[in-house]
């Protein structure tokens, strides 16, 4: 398990700075440093369960570091039943999908005073089980689990029960991806987006497609490939299972991809346009397109999915399906930190938008066949 503690709010002042106490430290004391009252310290200090606005967090946690405050967190563990801990599982860390939301999970949580935890599940079923098991016995206050489920039916439902008894010990659980696990889910439209996507893609005069399509067992890869078929049928234009070629859901498996489209090819014509099922896929191919020497999107178009903030730096500019990623993180936050659940998991459908971009404009003088 690959697991990494980010503190997202620093109240460690430098040496120069903190008053050396003649003796402990209190929470009167901080209150009396900040002009709140000992409620209000021990609530900011706590992570108690009322609301306190950001001002009074300022107040407090300044205080706290001027007087060399430190907190007893084995005893707020105990008299609040968790930790201040908030855990995000991901696939992979690494991937700019799952950074942006984490990164915003952490700027929701730094607003309760939480300390966000990461961990790497690298798409393991028992790394996941593995990690959410470790932050039930550290009594996080939260989890939130991002990344596609598969089809890992025991896996799934192992995890679910571990959920269950996370939540059960008085943690919060939430997921992105699909409704699967029993708790509050934000659910992006894969689906819709990817049919949404083809149909713009022949719109704009694309006739010839391949798909580059992830992992078969991967859920949100196969709603893509599944919700770009469909779109591409509503135009008339079958997508041959020759042209739909799987591999890793990451930068290095859409190189490899696109490599076995163009060894495929021999000297055949190549797909006019190809979808990647996600952006750092579509990253991969348009490297592999590159070395071989072919012009996108002249010689071949290429569309992704998600628009990650590192596509502001790829040329050209890559066609996708937009999903407000730091919007998606700040919404599982809220719903993790939330005081108030309700009865039955709830489910948050999130659309996606497409966008045309510079890499599937059709060149001059390519006409739709």
């Amino acid at each position: 398990m690959v697991c990494a503690t980010l503190c997202s709010r620093d109240v460690t002042p430098s040496t120069s700075d903190r008053e050396p106490p003649s003796r402990a430290v209190n929470l009167q004391d901080i209150a009396d440093r900040a002009g709140v009252s000992l409620a209000t310290a021990s609530r900011v200090l706590g992570n108690g369960s009322r609301r306190v606005t950001d001002e009074l967090i300022e107040r407090v946690t300044r205080a706290a570091a001027e007087l060399g405050y430190s907190a007893n967190l084995s005893a707020r563990t105990v008299a609040t039943g968790h930790s201040s801990i908030v855990g995000v599982l991901v696939h992979d860390i690494s991937d700019p999908y799952f950074s942006t939301i984490a990164a915003a999970v952490a700027q929701r949580a730094d607003r309760d005073a939480a300390v966000v935890s990461i961990g790497n599940a690298f798409g393991d079923a028992a790394r996941e089980l593995a990690y959410v098991s470790m932050m039930r016995s550290m009594r996080a206050r939260a989890l939130v689990v991002a990344g596609s489920r598969s089809d890992d039916a025991d896996g799934n439902r192992a995890l679910r029960d571990e959920l269950e008894a996370f939540e059960r010990g008085g943690g919060r659980a939430v997921c992105i991806g699909q409704p699967l696990l029993g708790i509050d889910t934000v659910a992006p439209e894969n689906e819709a987006g990817a049919e949404a996507l083809a149909v713009a893609l022949v719109a704009a005069g694309h006739r010839d497609f391949a798909v580059l399509a992830g992992p078969p067992n991967l859920h949100t890869a196969r709603d893509r490939l599944r919700g770009f078929r469909a779109g591409l049928e509503k135009a008339g234009i079958a997508l041959s299972e020759r042209d739909v070629i799987t591999g890793e859901f990451n930068r290095d498996g859409g190189y490899e991809a696109l490599a076995t489209l163009l060894s495929r090819s021999a000297g055949a014509p190549l797909p006019g346009c190809v979808f990647a099922v996600n952006d750092v896929m579509a990253v991969g191919a348009l490297a592999c397109l590159r070395t071989a020497g072919l012009d996108v999107p002249g010689d071949v178009a290429v569309a992704g999915f998600d628009d990650i903030v590192t596509l502001r730096d790829v040329w050209p500019r890559l066609t996708t399906v937009r999903l407000p990623l730091e919007a998606i993180g700040e919404m599982v936050g809220r719903l993790a930190l939330d005081q108030e659940q309700d009865e039955a998991p709830r489910l948050l459908r999130i659309p996606g938008e497409v966008i045309l971009r510079e890499s599937t404009a059709l060149p001059a003088g390519r006409v739709a066949s």
